[in-house]
């Protein structure tokens, strides 16, 4: 390749790793999908959180001590499916993680984006069935673990894309107002905008419409941001 040509290649040609979406706006999309999914499972499914285990553990607590509206059994599955989930996803970083991390990212959203089909296929076919239930916990639950694993071991700063209480609070510590730079405000506001916005259309869709449709919406998502993503922030 002459001089010339060589200045003019494009800085993807010569690393992989950054065909295609930065990171930052996949785990942003992740985010809105994480919001969906919750909505679903919280308003859905009984007062369940399938992908903020934070949120699950007090609600756990809650049923256990009988408040009307929660159940054990919902809370526990959800728990041991969101930890089965994790389990998986450090396994595929052991397989993964030394090598592409766009290979990574892809492999494990496409995987989610199945999971979380799979939940809408259940809800669309059999959404009065007994044990409907329990399975779109399952899967979700499953999905948002192994997703929460890659994500952590990925290490894409104030991007977890299922809780916010950091996010939040490193947006007030280290604003200029907290004495800080500031420099990641724009991130953790957008990661906060992006969860209010799932919720706000996944609580829209199971209010108005059904179980499925967000479900649907969420994996697709996924599934997209499977085929985009790179490796890059």
């Amino acid at each position: 390749m002459t001089a010339e040509g060589a200045q003019d290649a494009r800085p993807d040609d010569a690393d992989p790793e950054a065909r295609g979406l930065p990171l930052v706006p996949v785990l942003l999309g992740l985010t809105v999908a994480s919001g969906i999914i919750d909505a679903v499972s919280y308003l859905g499914l009984g007062h369940v959180f399938t992908a903020n285990m934070t949120g699950n553990v007090v609600v756990l607590g809650f049923a256990a001590a009988g408040a009307p509206g929660f159940s054990v059994p919902h809370t526990l599955t959800s728990l041991a499916c969101f930890l089965l989930g994790a389990l998986a996803g450090g396994r595929v970083a052991v397989r993964y993680g030394g090598g592409s991390r766009r290979t990574w990212a892809r492999v494990t959203l496409a995987a989610e984006a199945l999971l979380v089909g799979a939940s809408a296929v259940v809800a669309f076919t059999v959404p009065d069935a007994t044990t409907t239930t329990y399975a779109l916990i399952a899967l979700t639950a499953f999905a948002m673990g192994l997703r929460n694993a890659t994500v952590r071991k990925l290490g894409v700063a104030d991007l977890t894309t299922t809780v916010l209480t950091m996010t939040l609070t490193g947006l007030a510590s280290d604003s200029r107002a907290g004495g800080g730079s500031g420099h990641r405000s724009p991130r953790r506001t957008a990661s906060v905008f992006a969860m209010l916005a799932g919720a706000t259309l996944g609580a829209w869709l199971v209010v108005h419409r059904d179980l499925g449709t967000p479900l649907l919406i969420a994996g697709v998502a996924a599934g997209v941001l499977a085929v985009v993503t790179s490796g890059r922030e």
